[in-house]
């Protein structure tokens, strides 16, 4: 049915009317798409190529756009759907060894240590949170990540949430209620220490 869609409305734009499209209404956005890729994946070549993945695939469905709409949501969808892909496919796969980071573990009298957080470097994050929120923030699942991302960071509806993951506006409304909380409680410790007070 979608597929069938796509080919109906293919003359819908020539290939200059493409090009200015993507140049005025896609583009704009690639540091966003960049960032909300770089929360989702912790890494940045992974970023980068889930950023490239998206602008081709919005490229190539160019079509299917339409003038006039919320251009970073439809980005943002075509991202999070090649995300979660690439993330099925990838655990299918079998766990990859890098026997030469092993070794080097293995050998090394001060083993490094790890405490599970990834941390957040890009400037554009760090100009929006501080580390302490970065490290909560990537602790967290990727579906409550994610909301928080689309909703606080990057300030989209409830309603544009809602088609960009997918899911009821009810889903979304509970899910960054849980989300919230649970950041709230990763940084309760933090804001303790720093001499914030809980407000009843």
């Amino acid at each position: 049915m979608e597929e069938e869609e796509i080919v109906v409305s293919r003359e819908t734009y020539g290939d200059k009317e493409k090009y200015l499209i993507f140049d005025k209404e896609f583009m704009p956005h690639i540091d966003s798409m960049y960032n909300f890729a770089y929360r989702l994946t912790n890494d940045e070549d992974d970023a980068n190529d889930l950023v490239q993945d998206t602008y081709l695939k919005a490229f190539r469905f160019i079509n299917s756009f339409q003038k006039g709409t919320n251009a970073k949501a439809w980005l943002f969808r075509i991202l999070k759907n090649s995300f979660i892909n690439d993330y099925r496919k990838k655990s299918k796969e079998p766990s990859k060894v890098d026997y030469q980071e092993v070794e080097m573990v293995y050998n090394s009298a001060d083993e490094p240590q790890y405490d599970g957080t990834v941390d957040l470097r890009t400037e554009s994050v760090q100009e929006l949170i501080g580390d302490e929120v970065a490290n909560a923030l990537n602790g967290l699942p990727v579906d409550f990540r994610t909301v928080l991302i689309l909703c606080d960071i990057e300030g989209f509806t409830y309603e544009e949430m809602a088609k960009i993951l997918d899911i009821p506006i009810g889903t979304v409304r509970s899910r960054l209620h849980r989300a919230r909380n649970l950041l709230k409680e990763k940084l309760r410790s933090y804001a303790t220490k720093m001499g914030y007070k809980e407000l009843r």
